[in-house]
Order: structure tokens, then C-alpha cells, then sequence
């Protein structure tokens, strides 16, 4: 530490009665010369840059702070007493490199932290290498939307029998969640079942698509005990049977709103996406990308920009989801009001750029 006094003259005073800005340059030179001989410090160097970092941090800026946790995030023996000063402190900026990093951040830490502080800290420790239990517990108690697609993604998170009943409990209303819940590889069969019960059919579909074999399989025999029947959700859809009897119906000069809408209803997916093609002109793959996502505004795009009623945009919604199922009553109602207040020319601009995002091949319709 003679070093330390002798590289910044007056370090005492500094401690003693430094301003920030004085202290921040008092501590980056300090650091600058652990981390230069960090590799080769004893526990004794550590601890003696440790108190006197420890004195000089609480009072620097917001800035020195954050650069200083940035650089010991990744240290095994960053001074300890300096690391659990920093881990905790309010600032993202300061606490998260250390939140997702840091190998001196215990589980005791990282539970304590995960239950009082806010949503940027608790996607800041979803990010680590590997979390146990009773953090991931915590985490999917507490987390906003954005912090439980995180952590469900984290391969290296493990997670108790409440943590997972709480992340297929929040899958319910989160297509993208039940999907990344259901690429787990420690997923179990029956909680597999169960997040395959509640998801609604383009959200099973969509996981059943980015499975791989085995999970495919395994998806099939979840269906088939849910339904009572054999079930199997093929990977890709064939359109190519509805594409022709799409194109015998405009020959037919038939192919109309009612049309669309007797699809619809009767959950013919394939004929409802084909129509769906010719009649706005997009091709059928992009077609099929939106109805198998998990937002209605593509819906109520395509509804105001071919002139169809609110009755046929809801009948598509209701496709979406499956069989027997049906948006909620609130969410029928601002999908209403949004599609009342869309202006034909924007949604018109949108399909434009549909028509042309895809190379699928589309059902062209005569001028």
C-alpha cells in the first residue's frame, strides 16, 4: 500500500475530506494498480486495496463507480468488502455488471437483492451463468415480462416445482413464454402437458415448429393426453390443396367476404390463409407468419385494408387461438376499437410492405 500512497500524494486527506471528483481519480488510480497486479496478489494485498477502495467509492460519482464495478465483474478475487458495496447499490448502471457476472456474488446476495430491488436488477441476475432455485423463485415471483422470457431462456437457471407451476402460470397470456418454456430441456413431462393445456393452438404449433424430433415427439403424446384422441401437429402446413380450391372459387367468381368468413368460423386454416393471400395479396407465407403470431393487430391490418367488417376480423382472431377457445371479452373490445380507428391508407401502407417482404409464392388475382 506504500505504493498507493506514493502513486497519489495526500491519499489520507483525499479519504478525509476529498470531493467526488477528487476521490473519482484517486480510486481509478487505485484500481488501475490492483488490476495490474491482481494475478499475483495474496489475500493480504487484497484486503489492504480492499479498505481503502471501500473508503474512497461511497462518496465518487456515479460514473467512476460504475466503470470501477464494470472491471472487477470478472475478477475471482476482487476485493470483497468493495464487490458486496457495489453489488447492492440502487444504480443499474453500478450493480449490474457485478449482478451478472460476478463470481464473489453468493446465492444469500443474490436472493437478498433479487427481493427488494427493481426490475433492472432482477434482469441483471436472470443473465447469470447459472442460477439456483430459490433465486429463480424469487425472480419469477417478482419479474415483469421482459425479466421472465430472460430467465426462462437461461439454460444455466434451475428451477424449484413452484418456480416452474409460476412460469406456466405467467405462459398462460405469453405466447413467447409458453414457447421458451417449452424448448426446457428439463421441462418435465407433465408440466409439459400442462403448459400445452392452457396455450392456445398457434402458440403450440409455433413450439411444435421450433421443437427439435425428440421434443416433437414428445409434444405429440403431451396432445394426445389432453384431447383423449391421437394428435399430430405437423411441422410445417401444405397449402397447396387449399391454394386450389382458392383459385377454383375466384374462377367461380365466389370468392368473396362470406367466403372468408365460413373459413374462418369453421377453423379451416389452410383455406382461410389462402383466401386470406388472394384477396389482400400477400403471399402466403408471410399470411401464415401472422396468423401464427401472437399479437391481432396483423388481423385488424388486413381486415381495414380489404374492406372486410369487424365480424370477419373478429372470426380470424378467434382462429388463432384454436377450437373452443375465444379472446377475452376485453381484449374483443380494444381489438374492436383499434380497428375502428385505423385509417384505410395506414394499414394500406402496411400491407404494402407485406406484399413485398417474402419470396413464398402468392395467389395472384387477375386485374
Amino acid at each position: 500500500m506504500a505504493e498507493a500512497k506514493s502513486l497519489i500524494p495526500g491519499l489520507e486527506n483525499i479519504v478525509r475530506d476529498g470531493d467526488p471528483k477528487r476521490r473519482g481519480e484517486a480510486v481509478r488510480k487505485i484500481s488501475e494498480l490492483f488490476l495490474r497486479g491482481a494475478s499475483r496478489f495474496q489475500p493480504a494485498h487484497v484486503d489492504l486495496f480492499d479498505g481503502v477502495l471501500t473508503s474512497l467509492v461511497p462518496q465518487t460519482e456515479v460514473e467512476a463507480r460504475s466503470a470501477l464495478a464494470e472491471r472487477l465483474s470478472d475478477l475471482v478475487n476482487a476485493p470483497p468488502q468493495l464487490v458486496a458495496l457495489l453489488v447492492r447499490d440502487d444504480e443499474i448502471l453500478i450493480a449490474g455488471p457485478l449482478l451478472r457476472r460476478s463470481p464473489l456474488i453468493d446465492e444469500p446476495t443474490l436472493v437478498d437483492i433479487a427481493k427488494v430491488q427493481g426490475q433492472s436488477h432482477l434482469l441483471a441476475i436472470s443473465d447469470r451463468s447459472t442460477l439456483t432455485p430459490r433465486i429463480t423463485d424469487v425472480i419469477v415471483r417478482r419479474g415483469d415480462r421482459d425479466v421472465i422470457r430472460r430467465v426462462a431462456g437461461n439454460a444455466g437457471a434451475a428451477f424449484s416445482q413452484l418456480g416452474y407451476t409460476g412460469l406456466i402460470r405467467r405462459a398462460s397470456d405469453d405466447g413467447v413464454l409458453a414457447v421458451t418454456v417449452g424448448q426446457r430441456d428439463d421441462l418435465a413431462p407433465e408440466q409439459l402437458k400442462h403448459l400445452l393445456a392452457q396455450s392456445v393452438e398457434v402458440v403450440r404449433r409455433r413450439l411444435f415448429d421450433a421443437a427439435a424430433p425428440e421434443l416433437r415427439n414428445a409434444i405429440n403424446r403431451a396432445m394426445q393426453d389432453i384431447t383423449g384422441t391421437p394428435t399430430h401437429l405437423a411441422a410445417t402446413r401444405d397449402f397447396a390443396t387449399a391454394q386450389r380450391a382458392i383459385r377454383k372459387l375466384h374462377q367461380a367468381d365466389e370468392l368473396d367476404e362470406g367466403a372468408l368468413l365460413r373459413f374462418a368460423r369453421a377453423h379451416q386454416y389452410e383455406e382461410t390463409a389462402a383466401a386470406l393471400a388472394a384477396l389482400s395479396g400477400v403471399r402466403i407465407g408471410t399470411i401464415d407468419q401472422l396468423l401464427k403470431g401472437d399479437r391481432d393487430d396483423p388481423m385488424l391490418i388486413l381486415g381495414k385494408s380489404i374492406g372486410i367488417s369487424w365480424a370477419t376480423v373478429r372470426a380470424l382472431m378467434t382462429l388463432r387461438l384454436g377450437p373452443g377457445r375465444s379472446p377475452a371479452a376485453a381484449d374483443i373490445e380494444e381489438a374492436r376499437q383499434n380497428f375502428e380507428r385505423l385509417v384505410p391508407a395506414t394499414a394500406q401502407r402496411v400491407l404494402t410492405f407485406w406484399q413485398t417482404r417474402e419470396t413464398a409464392s402468392a395467389i395472384p388475382l387477375p386485374l
